[in-house]
């Protein structure tokens, strides 16, 4: 099926889509169907959950989530699907269960990584949303886990399927706008104030200890699930990694590049006095031995957009620059400023929309991960890839929170003679949750 009868046969619904018309025969015989698993299915999961289960050929065998109004929003997703999904609530049992290929996940960042290792330790292929990991030592273990396990694991950097963009940057790396040497990425949205929760007893309806998981124990309190997690540093990671690992993995994805030199970030907490502890206000900048540098604005609770858009990224080079408005679209623009190229996006991006911001241009990602699992695809995003533009929003975060710069190894990107910046580089574990990546023996 061509790019843009998969975009038509695409309808987009609040939690899912719908696909129609695809063949079933040969590869996509039910002797090769794909059967997978999703964890974390309140919002975003709920629409991987409907989004794979529409996929040809695509079964959805398991939702896991720890919270009762989630489980429901992950079956009322699936209700219209021929299979009816079996509720499991500890990732650690469903990964033991035999018969299932895939592993989604789509849980808070802190379960990112241990919930991937656990998958491909269990013998399961991997897709895991953005960011990879909750700290710089997650991403490196995700990369051990890749190639010790020997199974997918793909990240959830969406732009990296979308075939425009895919051609966008094959455009750049031909010279179309000659050396490209400065990116810019921006995110901004209006969010309002967390406030400041009390410490409360745990919902009946939620399982606290299994929501925590890996990370150290702390009390409930009543502004923290289901969304306002992102903004506590003990379970989230900031808007940075939120919604700008998208348009940095893109800068560094188009101009070529992989681990900084030197990372510089100021900003805060300026919108609001409450609970929330990341920044709602980030300015940072990665330059890089190649003698380019990459700069990042986030705004959390100012949408005042950049170039028309609350979000994107530009590619400035000696001989033009390349403009991206949060979707599959891109201008082209030679020394002169002259439009030379524009390639429209087949869907409208919603910078704002926490469920799928690009629309169903998603679903190329998707549909890659389960060729990949089929044997009849390369990974767009694997996470050895994917790890690397994570690993700057992290950067970003450390220098935030300790000198606000601080120089790095451009073999690997860690922090060179900054102590209290490389203390953050890992996190502390529950005892008994900790990650490991087990050596396979011959």
């Amino acid at each position: 099926m061509r790019r843009r009868e998969f975009i038509r046969n695409t309808s987009l619904a609040t939690a899912g889509v719908t696909i129609l018309n695809f063949p079933i025969r040969g590869k996509m015989a039910p002797s090769n169907k794909v059967v997978v698993a999703v964890m974390g299915v309140n919002s975003r999961g709920a629409y991987l959950a409907k989004s794979f289960s529409q996929l040809p050929n695509v079964e959805v065998a398991y939702i896991c989530d720890v919270e009762a109004k989630a489980i429901q929003n992950g079956l009322a997703a699936l209700k219209d699907a021929p299979r009816q999904p079996t509720v499991v609530h500890d990732i650690r049992k469903l990964v033991q269960q035999k018969d299932f290929d895939a592993l989604i996940i789509a849980t808070p960042d802190h379960w990112h990584a241990p919930a991937a290792i656990l998958g491909v330790a269990n013998g399961k292929h991997v897709y895991v949303e953005k960011p990879c990991g909750h700290n710089p030592y997650e991403g490196e273990l995700l990369t051990k886990a890749l190639h010790t396990y020997n199974k997918h694991i793909q990240m959830g950097s969406q732009r990296r399927s979308f075939p425009s963009l895919i051609e966008a940057a094959k455009q750049v790396k031909e010279g179309a706008i000659g050396n490209p040497y400065l990116g810019k990425a921006w995110y901004a949205n209006n969010r309002k104030s967390i406030g400041f929760g009390k410490k409360v007893p745990v919902p009946s309806t939620l399982d606290f200890e299994l929501w925590q998981g890996p990370a150290p124990r702390r009390d409930y309190q009543d502004n923290l699930v289901p969304y306002n997690w992102h903004w506590f540093w003990h379970w989230g990671t900031g808007e940075a990694c939120n919604n700008g690992t998208h348009e940095l993995d893109c800068c560094r994805w188009f101009m070529g590049l992989n681990y900084p030199t030197k990372v510089v970030s100021g900003g805060g907490r300026y919108a609001f006095k409450d609970d929330w502890q990341t920044p709602d206000t980030q300015l940072a900048t990665f330059e890089f031995a190649e003698g380019k540098a990459i700069t990042w604005e986030g705004r959390s609770c100012n949408n005042y957009p950049v170039e028309g858009s609350g979000r994107g990224f530009i590619i400035y080079g000696d001989k033009g620059s390349l403009v991206n408005l949060g979707g599959g679209d891109y201008k082209i623009f030679d020394e002169k400023n002259k439009l030379v190229k524009e390639v429209k996006s087949e869907v409208a991006a919603d910078p704002t929309n926490p469920v799928a911001a690009s629309g169903n241009l998603d679903l190329y990602h998707f549909d890659n991960f389960v060729k990949a699992v089929r044997g009849e695809a390369t990974l767009t995003q694997p996470v050895d890839e994917g790890a690397k533009s994570v690993l700057l929003c992290h950067l970003a975060n450390i220098a935030q929170r300790t000198s606000g710069s601080f120089h790095c190894d451009p073999s690997n990107g860690h922090i060179l003679d900054n102590k209290e910046a490389a203390a953050l580089w890992r996190r502390t574990y529950e005892k008994g949750w900790e990650p490991v990546v087990h050596t396979m023996m011959g």
